[in-house]
């Protein structure tokens, strides 16, 4: 696992705000158990090594790599995971308990996509709609395609890159990952779409609060873990 230190921005939430208080049975239909994930937490297998994020528990895979940068109080800002040539951004957020959000999250994704120039094309995938789209970057042309899971007052959405944006069977590891996925959305009234709290490992963050050998804080650089 590869872990660096940077600062972000941060997240703006609109003025909704998810229920907690009502009666957790009440306009809620009984869900199935899920076949895969992503899992909520009430509802994951418990026999499953799994990398714990907060509110993101990803499932140990030893041919993928999970970069994470964090602030330098430990906030996880970005999670990246990283098979080959492909990689898939993770990110996890709010919802209300009576309908999902993706369908307007995607909207919003597809409108941005657009007035950056780029064509974005929505498909059917494995968990329903999905935008895929080819954007400019520094680096050249790149394929991007988004995926979207509305759970239990939470929606996790995925970025694939690299191979897998253009075809889901050349995900492999990252796709299991995906399939594996917990989401611990915890029981606090949150606005909606606002992102639930990350944070590193809490051995990776001991370890981080170390002074250097100067006396000062760590570099804030990549390095293995």
């Amino acid at each position: 696992m590869i872990f660096s230190r940077k600062r972000a921005g941060r997240h703006a939430g609109d003025e909704r705000t998810t229920e907690v208080l009502d009666d957790l049975q009440a306009g809620e239909a009984t869900r199935a158990v899920p076949t895969h994930g992503p899992y909520d937490i009430s509802e994951a297998p418990s026999d499953v090594p799994r990398l714990d994020l907060g509110s993101l528990h990803i499932p140990a895979i030893p041919e993928v790599e999970v970069r994470v940068q964090a602030d330098q109080q430990g906030v996880v800002q970005q999670v990246v995971l990283v098979h080959g040539q492909n990689a898939l951004q993770l990110g996890v957020f709010a919802a209300p308990r009576s309908e999902g959000i993706w369908d307007e999250v995607r909207e919003e994704i597809r409108q941005s996509l657009f007035n950056d120039g780029a064509a974005p094309q929505e498909v059917e995938g494995e968990y329903g709609p999905e935008l895929r789209a080819q954007v400019r970057t520094p680096d050249g042309p790149t394929d991007l395609r988004f995926v979207g899971i509305d759970g239990p007052r939470w929606m996790v959405r995925g970025v694939f890159q690299g191979a897998a944006a253009v075809d889901p069977a050349a995900a492999g590891p990252l796709a299991v990952c995906l399939y594996g996925l917990v989401v611990d959305r915890g029981q606090e009234a949150k606005p909606v779409r606002e992102p639930l709290p990350l944070r590193l490992p809490r051995e990776v963050a001991d370890e981080s609060a170390q002074p250097g050998p100067d006396g000062g804080r760590p570099a804030e650089q990549p390095r293995q873990v």
